[in-house]
């Protein structure tokens, strides 16, 4: 285990010269500048502490530099930056089952069966990715079919979202789950036709029941997630991301790399509830640690659920399940009680809302409570999914940024119409809208919800469309963005976002040198070669942290 270990360490960097003047020459060099708008270039200096030195024109002479690297005429772009993933829920789905591909569930109980086969000797089989929805269940499976899978040890799955999970029977005896355990506040208990007997399926807060008896992950395990993580992220591309929801746990992760020398992805942490936030920050935000690549920026909050297990809240009831509302996750006086908590110590909030009452309830607290801060706060509204349009314009007040996730609205689109009904779609993954009314838009993937796929991501914000080209014209079209929206989205806005501007997120002197080589222009590919992007080369602080076979 020791082995593979350091193995996946030394692999999350590519051996480069030491830190040195370097010439980037020959590419097709394209950034926002300081008023976003695009510019373009054809090769750049680095410094030898990572930093840009100097951007160079078409027609400018080079200077002379220590090593030069010839980009072969590539496109160069600012590494992408996701604003809302899951660093070690993308680290451990490489290491455990992921479901997330599956069609059916008899393909996904094939799938489980095969896993727990070729892994006998963990004692859970716990992975992620099921989506009763796109398996056209028409419910929520069950644990006995989970048993018909694998009935010899319990097993564990959460769903795409994270929103809920589904157990086994032995998962259920060993959390001591039984007809009189009561789901908490915040938190459903699936039960079976008879009212009385657990399902199998626990939704939001009641998900805690069964996480209380999984083994937790050793702190090697934890490493191995984090190294297979930074991979995952650098081969899409990526260089940065908003860590949403880190626990004290995976903070020692993020410190052992950097300590280490081994940390090569910049991470914006947002602690998991206000307990890790004061755990891990105390009486306030980090400082920027390892070169600008790592900082406790602030805390994430759950308001609500998600649309797929109908947790998301609503003002009015689901239209396909009159009666349910959704399930919020914390009284206004929590909400405005853990917003303040938050403010006072200079914590950055960041809450993840996602259906129409838990947006206004966010937005509405945030106007009451803004005033009483000075300086610069960015609350961050994290999904934004389905806002009721007349709270839309609150979106562009209090310098809130909606942080959203383009995928979403492909992954979610029919679900979406058939939890709400078409008459109230108005104000769903309202991107065009948001900026027009003054807001600022933050784009990323939510991973490992969604792939994290920028490209894909970039793609759908400018299209509405799927990888199939669904539906043709794009679904409420008159809410895409245009390109360099999008670019900046995935870039300069994402790292404003996470109060990482002059930092890193363009390619500008003085910024950190990130950078990928890619083999299509976004500003004028087509939308599906946009999709198919090859990232040839990852860079990160003027080090080659990728290189594509």
């Amino acid at each position: 285990m020791k082995t593979k270990y350091l193995a996946a360490l030394l692999a999350t960097t590519i051996a480069v010269p030491a830190h040195a003047d370097v010439l980037v020459d020959n590419v097709s060099g394209i950034t926002m500048d300081e008023e976003g708008k695009v510019k373009r270039f054809e090769a750049l200096v680095i410094d030898d502490d990572g930093r840009i030195a100097q951007l160079i024109e078409r027609g400018e002479d080079r200077p002379r530099t220590d090593y030069r690297e010839d980009g072969e005429g590539r496109v160069m772009l600012p590494g992408m930056i996701d604003a809302h993933a899951h660093v070690m829920g993308v680290g451990f789905g490489a290491l455990t089952l992921d479901l997330s591909d599956t069609n059916s569930l008899d393909e996904a109980l094939e799938r489980i069966r095969t896993f727990a086969a070729e892994n006998e000797a963990r004692p859970w089989i716990l992975g992620r990715g099921w989506n009763q929805e796109k398996w056209g269940l028409g419910r929520f499976p069950t644990a006995a079919e989970l048993d018909s899978a694998v009935a010899d040890r319990p097993v564990y799955l959460e769903r795409v979202d994270g929103h809920a999970g589904w157990a086994n029977t032995l998962a259920m005896q060993a959390a001591g789950i039984t007809a009189a355990s009561k789901a908490p506040s915040g938190g459903k208990i699936e039960l079976l036709a008879d009212k009385k007997t657990p399902s199998g399926v626990f939704i939001d807060l009641a998900m805690d029941l069964v996480n209380k008896a999984v083994p937790a992950p050793r702190a090697v395990e934890r490493d191995l997630a984090l190294a297979e993580a930074q991979k995952v992220f650098h081969r899409y591309g990526i260089t940065a991301v908003a860590d949403m929801g880190t626990t004290i746990e995976d903070w020692q992760s993020f410190r052992r790399a950097g300590d280490a020398g081994s940390l090569n992805l910049r991470i914006m942490s947002y602690a998991f509830g206000p307990e890790q936030m004061v755990l891990i920050g105390g009486s306030g935000p980090s400082l920027w640690l390892y070169d600008d690549k790592l900082r406790l920026n602030g805390v994430k909050l759950y308001l609500d659920g998600a649309l797929g297990s109908r947790g998301a809240w609503l003002k009015r009831p689901y239209a396909d399940d009159p009666g349910n509302y959704g399930l919020p996750l914390q009284t206004p006086a929590q909400l405005r009680n853990n917003l303040v908590r938050a403010a006072q110590g200079g914590f950055q909030p960041a809450v993840h809302a996602i259906g129409t009452a838990a947006n206004a309830e966010l937005l509405n607290a945030i106007d009451e409570i803004a005033g009483s801060f000075d300086g610069d706060r960015r609350w961050r509204v994290e999904h934004a999914q389905i806002v009721d349009p007349a709270d839309l314009p609150k979106l562009a007040d209090n310098g809130i940024i909606a942080s959203m996730q383009p995928l979403h609205q492909t992954s979610d689109r029919l679900m979406a119409e058939a939890r709400l009904g078409m008459d109230r779609l108005d104000g769903a993954y309202a991107w065009n809208t948001i900026l027009d009314l003054g807001g600022t838009l933050a784009f990323g993937s939510d991973a490992p919800v969604e792939p994290a796929d920028a490209f894909a991501g970039y793609a759908v914000a400018i299209t509405r469309m799927d990888a199939n080209g669904e539906p043709f014209g794009g679904w409420l079209p008159s809410e895409r963005v245009n390109r360099e929206q999008a670019l900046a989205g995935f870039t300069s806005k994402a790292a404003y976002a996470g109060f990482a501007e002059g930092r890193f997120g363009r390619l500008l002197p003085g910024e950190r040198a990130d950078f990928i080589l890619v083999d299509n222009d976004p500003l004028l590919a087509t939308p599906e070669e946009i999709r198919a992007t090859k990232v040839f080369e990852t860079w990160v602080n003027g080090r080659k942290v990728y290189e594509a076979d």
